[in-house]
C-alpha cells in the first residue's frame, strides 16, 4: 500500500498550488451564500410570528418545496438551512467534481500523468491526492459555515457544515469513479454532472410530493440527506453516516477500477469515428463538441421556466403582508404589480444563470488550445477567426436559445395566455445584452491574456451574487450597478422601459469581442 501511495503528498501540494485561486473562490462563495442568510432573512422576517407564517406558507406550496425543500424549523437557523442548505451542497458538489476530474482524468488526457508516473509516483497516488484536495476544500466549507452560523446555535451550525461538506465529498467520490470509466475529462464531468442532476431531480420530486421531506425519493438522493440531517431542527447525527458510507463505497470502487487499467485508458471506450470525415467545417466541429452541453442547458432552462412560472400566481400569497419581502421582490423585478415583479425577477435570474453558460461555452476555446487540439486544426487552411467563430456562434447563439426556452417555459408555467407568454419571452430575451457583455469579457480575456481566461468565471459569479443576494442585503445602487444586468429594463410590467441600455450593452459586447478576436489573431498559441 505504501508503494501504491508513493508521492501522494507531493501531488497534493501540486494540486493545491494549481487550485490556489479557484478553490478559495469556490469555498468563499459557497460559504458566503450560507452565512449571509441569517442577516438577510432577519431583515425580511423580523418576528417569530412572521417566520412561522412563512414556514407554513412555504410548506403548503409544492413548487417551493420542490425548489428548496421543506421548512423544518422557523428559527433563523432553520430558515437558513432551508433556503441555502441544498444549494450550498450543489455548489460544493460542482467544486468537488471539478477538482477531482482536473487532477485525475484531465492529467491523463493531457499526458502529464504519464510523465509523473515515470517517476516515484504510486499507482493510486493521483486519485488519492485528488480526493484529499477535494477533502481540504469541503472541510474548509464546513468549518467556515460552522463558524459563521455559530451564533444561531452551535449544534445546528456544525450539523449544516458537516452536511454540506459531506455532500461535496459524496460527489467527489462519484467523480473519482467517473474518471476511471470515461476516456476524457469532458465525459467524466458530464457523467458526474448527470449523477448530480439525477440527485437533484429525485430530491425535488420527493419534496414536492411530501410536505415533511419523508418521501423515499428524498432518502435516495444525497442532496436529500442534507435535509434529513435536520440542522437547527433536532439534529439527526446518524444521517452523517450515510455520507461516510457512500464516500467509502464509491472511493473503494474508484481505487479498484484504477488498479485494473492502464494510464490513459478507460472502461467505457470512446466509439471510433468514421474512416472519412463527415464534418463540413469549423462550425460543424464546434456544434459536435458543444451540442451535448447546449441541449442539457436548454432542457434545464425550459424546466426551470415552467417551475418558476407556476410559482408566479402564488407570489402574493407567499409574500402575504410582509412589506420587506414585497420590497425585495419589487427591487429585483421593478415597481409594477407583484406578479409582474416576480416574473421580472425570475427572468433576471434566468439571465444571470445564462451568463454561466456563455462563459463555459466561450472557454471551450481555451480548453481546445490547452489540450493541444487547436494547433493541428489550424495547421490546415483554417484561420483563427473562422475556428473561433464556430465556438462563439454556439456561445452567443446558444445563450439566446436557452433564454428563449426559459421564457417559453415561464410563460407556459404562468399560463397567462398568448399575450402574457409573449411578454415574458421578451423579458427573458431582454437579458441578452448583459449576457453577451459577460461573454465578450470572456472572449477578451481569452484572446488577449489567455492565462487569465478563467477569471471570466469571477466576472459571471460577481454578477450572479449581486443580482441574487444584492437586493436582499440592501446593497447600495452603486454596488449593484457594477453588474450589466442592473442596467436592463425590468420586464414585464415596466411602464416606460428604457431601451438605450440594451443598445449600449450590445455595442459594448461587440467592441469587447472584436478586441479579443483581434488579440487572438496576433498572439502565439499555447506551446
Amino acid at each position: 500500500m505504501t508503494r501504491h501511495l508513493a508521492g501522494t503528498a507531493t501531488l497534493l501540494r501540486l494540486a493545491l498550488r494549481r487550485d490556489r485561486v479557484m478553490m478559495p473562490v469556490w469555498v468563499l462563495a459557497t460559504t458566503a451564500l450560507v452565512v449571509s442568510m441569517p442577516r438577510s432573512l432577519g431583515s425580511v422576517y423580523a418576528t417569530a410570528a412572521e417566520r412561522a407564517a412563512t414556514a407554513a406558507s412555504m410548506n403548503a406550496n409544492s413548487s417551493m418545496r420542490s425548489l428548496y425543500g421543506p421548512v423544518l424549523d422557523d428559527s433563523l437557523g432553520g430558515l437558513t438551512a432551508w433556503r441555502a442548505g441544498v444549494f450550498a451542497a450543489v455548489l460544493a458538489a460542482i467544486m468537488s467534481v471539478t477538482v477531482v476530474v482536473r487532477h485525475t482524468r484531465e492529467e491523463e488526457e493531457s499526458g502529464r500523468q504519464e510523465l509523473l508516473s515515470a517517476a516515484v509516483v504510486g499507482r493510486r497516488a493521483p486519485l488519492t491526492a485528488a480526493l484529499l484536495a477535494a477533502l481540504v476544500a469541503n472541510a474548509s466549507i464546513g468549518l467556515l459555515i460552522t463558524a459563521g452560523l455559530a451564533g444561531q446555535g452551535a449544534s445546528g451550525a456544525l450539523a449544516l457544515g458537516l452536511a454540506v461538506a459531506g455532500a461535496g465529498m459524496v460527489f467527489a467520490a462519484a467523480a473519482a469513479v467517473a474518471a476511471q470509466l470515461t476516456e476524457s475529462a469532458r465525459a467524466a464531468k458530464g457523467l458526474a454532472a448527470a449523477v448530480l442532476g439525477a440527485a437533484f431531480v429525485l430530491r425535488s420530486a420527493g419534496d414536492s410530493a411530501a410536505a415533511r421531506g419523508d418521501s423515499p425519493l428524498v432518502w435516495v438522493s444525497p442532496l436529500g440527506w442534507v435535509e434529513h440531517v435536520r440542522a437547527f431542527a433536532g439534529e439527526r447525527w446518524w444521517v452523517l453516516g450515510l455520507f461516510a458510507a457512500s464516500v467509502a463505497a464509491q472511493a473503494g470502487l474508484g481505487y479498484a477500477l484504477a488498479g485494473r487499467r492502464d494510464v490513459g485508458m478507460s472502461f467505457l471506450a470512446t466509439r471510433p469515428g468514421p474512416a472519412e470525415g463527415r464534418l463540413g467545417g469549423t462550425a460543424a466541429l464546434a456544434w459536435r463538441l458543444q451540442r451535448g452541453g447546449l441541449l442539457g442547458w436548454s432542457a434545464g432552462f425550459l424546466v426551470a421556466g415552467v417551475v418558476f412560472g407556476g410559482m408566479a400566481e402564488g407570489a402574493a400569497d407567499l409574500v402575504g403582508d410582509n412589506a420587506r419581502t414585497r420590497e425585495i421582490i419589487q427591487r429585483m423585478g421593478g415597481q409594477g404589480a407583484l406578479t409582474d415583479a416576480f416574473l421580472a425577477a425570475m427572468a433576471g435570474m434566468l439571465g444571470l444563470v445564462a451568463a454561466l453558460f456563455i462563459v463555459s461555452s466561450v472557454l471551450r476555446l481555451s480548453a481546445e488550445e490547452n489540450g493541444r487540439r487547436a494547433e493541428p486544426l489550424l495547421a490546415h487552411p483554417v484561420g483563427r477567426l473562422r475556428w473561433a467563430g464556430g465556438h462563439l456562434a454556439i456561445a452567443f447563439g446558444g445563450s439566446a436559445l436557452i433564454l428563449a426556452l426559459g421564457g417559453l417555459g415561464l410563460g407556459l408555467g404562468h399560463a397567462g395566455g398568448a399575450a402574457d407568454t409573449a411578454g415574458v419571452l421578451g423579458a427573458c430575451l431582454a437579458q441578452l445584452p448583459a449576457v453577451w457583455t459577460i461573454g465578450a469579457v470572456a472572449v477578451l480575456l481569452y484572446g488577449a491574456v489567455p492565462r487569465l481566461a478563467p477569471a471570466a468565471w469571477a466576472v459571471a459569479g460577481t454578477a450572479l451574487a449581486l443580482g441574487w443576494v444584492g437586493p436582499a442585503l440592501n446593497l447600495p445602487q452603486a454596488a449593484l450597478d457594477l453588474s450589466p444586468f442592473a442596467h436592463l429594463p425590468k420586464l414585464p410590467g415596466a411602464a416606460d422601459p428604457a431601451w438605450t441600455p440594451l443598445v449600449l450593452l450590445t455595442a459594448l459586447a461587440a467592441a469587447l469581442a472584436t478586441t479579443g478576436l483581434t488579440a487572438l489573431r496576433r498572439r502565439d498559441l499555447t506551446t
